[in-house]
């Protein structure tokens, strides 16, 4: 049996989660701590720290890592309203849609300069393929070049300060905000930066791969970031981070929703970017037995949105489902560019089922149903499901 938050919806099974002895979970204890968080001292301590790495007109002030998305937009917003005058950079996603061409552009005519990196197609679909069979996560070269990317080029171009969105941890503004030992060294950034384990230089030789292949995703050496002074914050920790309050401001200048909402969500203004973004929710299903609906949902019930029952409802609707198509496009379509049939993608998704999570028969074979759906063992703390 799963053990569930008594106060959301997050299960034990979430990497680096914790409970205390009401039950309550370590991310809706880190959340209660905002409420003691005085937010103008953090706005104010945000200008001071990006004054100091202020330009003059003479370079950026900054890089902020775009994708177009919600977040990103928000992101920029800020930085426009704070006065700075930032680069912003993307790392292009491992497999486009054209809502998220349209939203990168509409991140454009908000007043920036943009570079976008798009690494060898060919050496990616080999790395997504790879990553997909031996670590269960098709977006392992996304994630890990979202972080080297932007690093890089505030390496070649002098910009030392980087402008990430929300702080994952909820405990810290980033090393800009420290007055000593404040570069980004390799180590902080694979703390951050997605690696699951996996070296980059684990590729060379998979499939061909050579190690020219993956200059874009490869850090800086740490006497490159010390010699620019390459540092970071996250916006997450001066400005109360919300993924639905962030999509209403960036709705106001332009960016585009869904139609509907997102397979495998409960919303229809996020991950909007990578046709691939359903499979990397399905292995986290798979994985630990909750998804991206759960995510969502746990967001809102935090903040007083919905009810925990009624999340509880819409999570057992939603999440954790057959990625049979994303943004609408067939999962056929999308296994296609990573030379993968659907059988050989349900072959890997059984090698990467925790059995333990989902319903089994009295042989021990997982329970699906027609559309090709598990059954959890149980959706809540009250004894396994039927």
């Amino acid at each position: 049996m799963i053990r569930y938050c008594t106060r959301c919806l997050y299960p034990e099974t979430k990497p680096d989660l914790w409970f205390d002895e009401r039950g309550v979970c370590s991310a809706c204890l880190n959340y209660e701590k905002r409420a003691t968080v005085d937010w103008d001292a953090r706005q104010a301590e945000f200008r001071a720290v990006v004054g100091r790495y202020r330009r003059d007109g003479s370079n950026y002030d900054c890089i902020v890592p775009v994708s177009g998305g919600k977040d990103s937009t928000y992101q920029t917003i800020r930085l426009l309203e704070a006065g700075l005058t930032p680069l912003c950079v993307t790392s292009t996603t491992c497999s486009l849609s054209a809502i998220g061409r349209r939203n990168i552009e509409n991140l454009k005519r908000l007043g920036v300069d943009y570079i976008e990196v798009t690494t060898n197609p060919l050496v990616r679909r080999k790395l997504n393929k790879f990553c997909l069979q031996n670590i269960g996560d098709i977006s392992w070269p996304e994630h890990v070049t979202i972080f080297t990317i932007p690093v890089r080029l505030a390496v070649q171009l002098d910009i030392p300060l980087i402008v990430w969105g929300e702080n994952a941890q909820n405990e810290y503004g980033g090393p800009a905000a420290a007055a000593e030992n404040n570069v980004l060294t390799r180590r902080w950034l694979e703390e951050f930066g997605g690696l699951l384990g996996l070296r980059v230089s684990d590729m060379v030789g998979q499939d061909g791969i050579r190690p020219q292949d993956l200059i874009q995703y490869t850090y800086p050496s740490d006497a490159e970031l010390a010699r620019v002074g390459v540092t970071g914050i996250f916006l997450g920790h001066y400005f109360p981070w919300d993924g639905y309050a962030n999509a209403l401001m960036a709705q106001a200048h332009g960016f585009e929703t869904f139609p509907h909402m997102v397979e495998g969500s409960l919303v229809n203004y996020e991950n909007l970017d990578n046709h691939q973004t359903g499979i990397h929710d399905y292995f986290k299903f798979l994985k630990y037995g909750f998804g991206r609906a759960t995510d969502i949902a746990c967001n809102h019930i935090r903040r007083g949105r919905i009810s925990r029952a009624d999340g509880l409802t819409m999570v057992a609707l939603h999440d954790g489902k057959f990625p049979s198509t994303y943004l609408g496009r067939p999962l056929a379509d999308i296994l296609a560019e990573i030379d993968m049939t659907v059988d050989e993608f349900v072959a890997v998704c059984d090698s990467y089922t925790n059995k333990k999570l989902f319903r089994r028969d009295h042989l021990g074979q997982l329970i699906r149903d027609r559309a090709g759906n598990l059954e959890k063992v149980n959706h809540d703390n009250v004894g396994p499901d039927r």
